[in-house]
């Protein structure tokens, strides 16, 4: 089992880091929290993610972490009924971990149901199964700002397309956000699509 990978990022896009350790390259999926983070962090310098090992009989898939917050409210999520990695990653995208914890400790179906691909049920078997194990956190994520409205939009629109949206949809909701709002960040930006498509 892979506890965490040390290493210099070799390539990172809001959907998946490519983290070189020792010349052997590890793709590993990330939320958006652990993209911003991890773009704000010096070229050329080592960066730590902690990870979790996903083995199936048609693949065999790296989830990476900034913190073991994160990690640990995924392996969570993962562990209700109907939650996969997937759906997990996107929550965790539309949410920092603190968010998730508040949702979760205070009842908020609405705000859980608010990421794609989370109906109602979904929520509420996520609070009943989760209730007794989250508590807030009281540490939030800080929010980077300043990202060039030209690259944030290409950011946001290949990390959508990436979690399966249509090119066409993912720009056409792109458009709408940066024209009401140009100094979004790409982060800000998917998490505000996720919402909307």
């Amino acid at each position: 089992m892979i506890e965490y990978i040390k290493g210099i990022i070799a390539e990172l896009n809001p959907a998946y880091a490519v983290m070189d350790n020792h010349g052997i390259g590890y793709m590993l999926n990330i939320s958006l929290s652990t993209f911003d983070i991890l773009s704000h962090a010096d070229n050329n310098k080592e960066v730590l993610l902690y990870v979790h090992e996903a083995i199936r009989e048609d693949a065999h898939l790296l989830y990476g972490f900034a913190t073991k917050q994160e990690r640990d409210a995924f392996l969570s999520l993962i562990t209700v009924s109907g939650v996969g990695p997937n759906i997990a990653r996107m929550i965790l995208s539309s949410m920092n971990v603190e968010e998730f914890s508040q949702a979760v400790s205070t009842g908020n179906v609405a705000m859980l149901k608010s990421v794609k691909g989370v109906g109602a049920k979904t929520a509420q078997r996520i609070i009943v199964d989760l209730k007794d194990k989250i508590k807030p956190t009281g540490h939030t994520l800080l929010q980077q700002t300043g990202a060039p409205t030209g690259e944030a939009y290409d950011e946001a629109l290949a990390a959508l397309v990436m979690l399966g949206f249509s090119q066409q949809a993912s720009q056409k909701t792109l458009k709408s956000l940066f024209s009401s709002n140009q100094g979004l960040t790409a982060e800000q930006a998917i998490k505000q699509a996720l919402k909307m498509m």
